[in-house]
């Protein structure tokens, strides 16, 4: 835990003045009032995002340790090649149009091979041809067929977030999109086809029209997925100002769009599932009600304290992001700045928008890393043990590189060499400043650290392949193995663009292993778990999610590289507390662990 934070707590006032930038560490204790932590905005420098103007750390020298993974992308070629239509090409006017959306990996029809869910925007005026979420089915030889149509998922409007998961436990992964406008329910049919029963479940009204982040989690450990939906702010098209308008209209010197600053912060709402396919608003109930001045984005539930209960964490846009405590009772109290979480490691709210969740330096905690706006560090937050983290930004050698804007994100172990790296999408979000500013293109490459395994990250953009280097506006990502090879690949979201589909070649000889659970006692998805994998002196957590990156949804088989492991001892924390431990599980196969059974299984593995 940050020594700032060894001997008292604070708490964030509901009234959280969403024009506040700054806030440093030595400022906390004379602004503490009743318990509260008090914002003054004289403290600010204003501007729609929280651009912070840090300047990027020295490189150091190069390792020259060979990276074993490459990319290329194979989305022309496997079939993807409709746009994700999202707002004006070379102008925005309305922040709306800027925040893009995410995608999913899942296996909706239980045939062991990842699909593909690309959601989409529109534009303002007449909606183009093609404008709509696309539903693709792997055809098990690289290529896919849409099946949109079909599955009965088109519709057009402004998409947010998807979350994925099986909330009436029938063995089908059924999906909840978030929107500027309606979020929808559809349950999986079970026949390639999808039904929305969003009106009838009960999950149509939300507090704020523009849904963004999205989680299944199972908060009160009952076997069911309830559902947890971060909102981003209150957009109004009538009475939304125009590009220029005012100070959060500006970019450096050119006229943008607005917000997030001077627009109104979202709230958050959370179902119970009821067990017979209806919700009910537990919102207030839960304490999530009294939570405001946020603009929320991408939500994750997991058991960041390792208490044997189901947290949130939602990443904030310019405002702290925050941390949602579960305290066994059905309720939530939110702890994000006393838990090192909600701010930068200099007391400083970022522009929180995706998050990766895993274990990057083996201990067995679930660590966070979060993409920031242009001008600014991507930041890795430590999990010190017991849900406190620590801000380990510079010391992880991730300060090198503020030029871009970071969006889906991940803890990944890429090369299948057993330690996680960090992979990042990135694009920014105003195309008017494109060749009018000085390094500030809208299209950028992406990212990848190389984790070192010593703590330490080591850049590549150009050593990870052509599918890393290519330049785009993208947002989601989701990773996943596509080809069933052994290897993560990602599937990523550019804006007006067709998708990228980077299929992931691992040269060498690292071995991997795949865990799929299966919940009896807990929820089906077994959303909530993590998996703790130990192999050659290493220990590796990973948690089942239903949303991560930026407002997606990755592969629900966890991904884990072994290095030159033969073996692994395989620990399942279910998400009712409960524990399991497999010894010596073979590297380089699939195994599906159902809850209370005595043995893994070891199905066919589709790509041998």
């Amino acid at each position: 835990m940050p020594r700032w934070q060894h001997r008292w707590t604070v708490r964030l006032q509901s009234e959280y003045n969403p024009s506040v930038r700054h806030l440093s560490r030595r400022s906390f204790l004379p602004l503490l009032g009743g318990g509260r932590l008090l914002f003054s905005p004289a403290s600010l420098a204003a501007q729609g995002m929280a651009t912070r103007n840090v300047k990027a750390a020295p490189r150091g020298k190069p390792s020259g340790i060979p990276f074993l993974a490459r990319f290329t992308d194979v989305a022309e070629a496997a079939g993807l090649t409709a746009p994700t239509i999202y707002g004006g090409i070379d102008r925005k006017d309305y922040i709306v149009e800027t925040m893009g959306c995410g995608c999913a990996f899942f296996d909706y029809d239980n045939d062991g091979w990842l699909d593909v869910l690309l959601l989409c925007g529109t534009r303002f005026g007449e909606a183009p041809g093609g404008a709509t979420n696309r539903l693709y089915r792997n055809n098990r030889d690289g290529t896919f067929t849409d099946v949109t149509e079909r599955a009965g998922l088109a519709r057009t409007g402004w998409a947010s977030g998807v979350a994925v998961g099986d909330y009436d436990n029938d063995g089908y992964e059924d999906l909840f999109i978030t929107y500027w406008g309606d979020n929808v329910l559809y349950h999986n049919n079970g026949d390639g086809t999808f039904t929305d029963v969003t009106k009838a479940a009960g999950v149509g009204r939300n507090r704020t029209r523009w849904g963004t982040g999205c989680t299944w989690i199972d908060y009160d450990r009952d076997g069911r997925l309830d559902l947890f939906v971060s909102n981003y702010l209150d957009f109004d098209l009538d009475t939304a100002p125009k590009p220029g308008a005012n100070q959060n209209c500006m970019f450096k010197t050119v006229r943008v769009n607005c917000g997030p600053r001077g627009l109104p912060t979202g709230l958050h709402s959370l179902y119970h599932n009821n067990g017979d396919g209806t919700f009910t608003d537990v919102t207030a109930a839960a304490g999530i009600a009294k939570i405001a001045g946020r603009f929320g984005l991408t939500a994750v539930a997991a058991d960041f304290d390792e208490d044997g209960w189901t947290d949130l964490f939602v990443a904030c846009d310019t405002s702290p992001s925050l941390l949602l405590i579960n305290r066994h009772d059905g309720t939530f109290r939110e702890e994000g700045v006393e838990r090192g979480v909600a701010l930068s490691d200099d007391g400083v709210e970022q522009a929180g928008m995706g998050v990766g969740l895993g274990d990057y330096n083996l201990d067995g905690r679930l660590d966070l890393f979060k993409g920031h706006f242009t001008d600014d560090t991507n930041t890795l937050y430590r999990n010190e043990g017991e849900g406190n983290f620590s801000d380990v930004t510079l010391s992880a050698g991730l300060g090198v590189e503020t030029r871009f804007t970071g969006w889906g994100a991940g803890i990944v172990d890429l090369d299948n060499n057993g330690y996680p790296d960090l992979f990042l999408v990135t694009g920014n979000v105003y195309p008017e400043i494109d060749g009018k500013l000085a390094g500030y293109p809208y299209r950028t490459p992406r990212l990848v650290f190389r984790n070192l395994g010593n703590g330490k990250f080591e850049e590549f953009i150009e050593g990870a392949g052509p599918g890393v280097e290519a330049r785009h506006a993208s947002r989601g990502c989701a990773f996943g193995d596509f080809d069933n090879d052994g290897d993560l690949d990602v599937l990523i979201i550019n804006l007006n663009e067709p998708p990228s589909l980077l299929r992931n070649d691992v040269s060498g000889d690292n071995r991997w292993l795949k865990v799929k659970l299966v919940g009896t006692e807990s929820n089906r998805s077994a959303i909530g778990a993590r998996v703790t994998v130990e192999h050659g002196g290493k220990r590796q957590a990973q948690n089942v999610s239903s949303q991560e990156s930026y407002l997606s949804c990755s592969d629900r088989r966890l991904h884990f590289g072994l290095g030159t492991a033969e073996t692994a001892d395989v620990e399942v924390c279910w998400p009712n507390g409960k524990k399991q431990v497999f010894r010596k599980v073979a590297a380089n196969q699939l195994v599906v662990i159902r809850e209370g059974a005595a043995a893994v299984e070891r199905p066919p593995w589709p790509g041998r």
